[in-house]
């Protein structure tokens, strides 16, 4: 399929929503950010340039003033908190997590408080008082407690549920293929996903739809596949992209 065509049954299914008078929200999420590097650069540059609202999940244990005086006067980027140091206590037959019942809640959440803490004095402009677990996964049982940690959203991957303590603001579409390349996945593929989320939406679901990077795992595939999204939905009359602090309501 040529590249042109790679992005039709978008265009095509953004004409149905423009033609119902209808607009689909989408946020973009970024995982794993530290510190300044070519690779963030990149990725501010290309969100700048087309106006995409930006929210870095920052690991607090890791970063510093460095990636704080790089942001410092950048418009349209979030930080919300990406667990305390990415470390997997997950034993080995396990899928990786950070935030289990592995070690007592009361470290674990311990970690979270330092973190938003830090990340608070770091970014007070621009910091985002949401919780972006490592790899996705956190205890049911920890979720309860993150409101008294002054957490007002989680932010992980898939459907959100409905009716638990916290809000969420979830991401839905993976451009990394990570069980192969680890690199950028097709963009027939992700474009079919884009659809079939959209579509979800124009059905009744009112999610807003995220869209989930890595900057400092990206290749020229996942790099193209965002320039070519961005050309496309940037401008478009049916696609609002939104803050995370917009869609929170904070």
């Amino acid at each position: 399929m040529s590249e042109g065509m790679s992005w039709e049954p978008l265009r095509r299914e953004l004409d149905r929503w423009r033609a119902a008078d209808r607009v689909a929200r989408l946020w973009l999420r970024d995982d794993d950010a530290v510190e300044p590097t070519p690779d963030l650069e990149r990725l501010l540059a290309l969100a700048g340039e087309n106006g995409i609202p930006l929210t870095l999940a920052v690991i607090p244990a890791l970063t510093g003033e460095a990636l704080a005086a790089r942001l410092a006067a950048e418009e349209g980027v979030a930080v919300a908190v990406h667990g305390w140091s990415h470390t997997n206590h997950a034993g080995p037959e396990r899928k990786k997590q950070e935030l289990g019942g592995e070690r007592p809640a009361e470290v674990v959440l311990g970690e979270l408080r330092a973190g938003w803490q830090l990340l608070k004095r770091l970014h007070p402009a621009r910091f985002l008082p949401a919780l972006v677990p490592p790899w996705n996964r956190i205890d049911a049982a920890l979720i309860p407690a993150l409101p008294q940690l002054a957490f007002a959203a989680l932010s992980v991957y898939g459907r959100a549920r409905e009716g638990g303590p916290i809000p969420l603001l979830n991401t839905h579409v993976d451009i990394i293929d990570w069980h192969g390349t680890r690199g950028g996945r097709s963009k027939e593929e992700l474009v079919a996903e884009l659809v079939a989320e959209l579509r979800d939406r124009f059905a009744g679901n009112d999610e807003p739809i995220g869209v989930l990077t890595h900057h400092l795992v990206h290749d020229d595939a996942a790099w193209d596949f965002l320039a070519d999204l961005f050309a496309v939905t940037a401008d478009h009359p049916a696609i609002s992209w939104s803050s995370a602090a917009t869609l929170l309501n904070l």
